[in-house]
């Protein structure tokens, strides 16, 4: 593709985003897929404005291509796999009002030891891409700083036999509105793991929409969310096995204290023709309170005839008689909480494979279950 066809290209699929975005408008309540979400209420007459946000790479393995997306005359494998058209709404604005971001690469065959550490920070509109080529693997640990409102297009991409293992912590951020859509492909034999532990924010909401392409490609996701006050969090997931003999695996907990609002919501769909995919969805929530609230909705959609699905949803409070059997050997109440709720959460911080980004998920966790209990 020449220089010019690129720059047409592009400008394109900046103008169908626009369309999108005009005629929809921004998400609210009565929308299913935003109805515990209502970003139109939480912006206000401020709406979505045009300013771009920022990016902040705070670690760039050896061997890594970078490349700045406000720059002319993208490279091929930019052009090759940016702006893919999802018909997300927030996908489409943060396309048509950006012009910057940041793409990245791993190339074939690389594995770098360390980490790939980028930070998202202040307000408005973000475009990145990460591209990992075939035979790649890569250490993604994603980081979320204060902002007013800022909304992330994050397209990501896995050549056949890549893996990449990613994780997103967000702080408890009390007055900020936080909106990230990662768009995920993953080619045959390609393996993605994702890990989101989120605190909330005023409205926090992460949606990821994950395609298994080619046999053999795996999506394991997994996540924590530990709210109290007022704070909000949103995990939205659409798996699409579009291929045959594909995994798929999503494990979310959830403890809601105060005011807190936990969500998730989890589609899968299992295209005609994908004979041999297997499926698995659990989410859970603990509710600390009469005011707290979790709305947890896990949907299987099956086109094919040979498949292994199960979803599975489940509320409460902590066990009664395991916080009795606790106190009556000496534990304080206050201890015995934090004990309960810790255990709750491991099995989902348990999945992340990476020893160093597990051990930094238990740290946050530690240290807000003290302000909780």
């Amino acid at each position: 593709m020449s220089a010019l066809s690129a720059i047409a290209l592009s400008e394109q699929r900046r103008a169908r985003a626009a369309a999108l975005v005009n005629e929809r408008g921004l998400p609210h309540r009565r929308i299913e897929e935003w109805k515990y979400s209502d970003l139109r209420a939480a912006l206000g007459e401020a709406g979505v404005g045009a300013v771009v946000a920022e990016y902040l790479v705070k670690s760039l393995p050896y061997g890594m291509d970078v490349w700045d997306l406000a720059r002319p005359n993208p490279p091929a494998w930019v052009t090759r796999n940016f702006a893919h058209e999802s018909g997300n709404t927030m996908n489409a604005a943060s396309l048509a009002l950006s012009d910057g971001g940041i793409a990245l690469r791993v190339p074939r065959g690389l594995a770098p030891a360390e980490p790939l550490k980028l930070d998202f920070t202040g307000p408005g509109h973000l475009r990145a891409l990460l591209v990992v080529e075939e035979g790649a693997s890569l250490n993604l640990v994603e980081g979320v700083t204060a902002a007013d409102f800022r909304n992330v297009g994050f397209e990501i991409v896995l050549g056949e036999g890549a893996s990449l293992e990613h994780m997103r912590i967000c702080p408890a951020l009390d007055n900020a509105v936080l909106v990230e859509e990662a768009a995920v492909r993953v080619a045959a034999g390609a393996i993605y793991r994702g890990h989101f532990t989120g605190f909330g924010a005023r409205l926090s909401r992460m949606e990821l929409e994950i395609a298994l392409e080619g046999a053999g490609a795996q999506a394991h996701l997994s996540g924590v969310a530990l709210l109290d006050g007022a704070r909000h969090s949103d995990i939205t997931t659409h798996v699409t096995h579009a291929a045959g003999n594909t995994v798929s695996t999503q494990l979310f907990k959830h403890v809601a204290a105060g005011k807190g609002h936990a969500i998730y919501q989890g589609r899968v769909t299992v295209a005609k023709g994908a004979d041999g995919s297997d499926s698995r969805q659990t989410a859970k929530a603990l509710l600390l309170g009469e005011t707290a609230e979790a709305d947890l909705k896990p949907e299987l959609e099956i086109f094919a005839d040979d498949v292994k699905c199960a979803h599975g949803a489940a509320v409460g409070d902590l066990d009664a008689e395991s916080l009795f059997y606790l106190r009556a050997r000496g534990i304080p109440e206050a201890h015995a909480r934090r004990m309960l709720l810790q255990a709750f959460l491991e099995d989902a911080v348990a999945q992340i494979a990476d020893m160093d980004n597990r051990e930094l998920a238990r740290t946050e966790l530690l240290t807000a279950l003290e302000a909780v209990t």
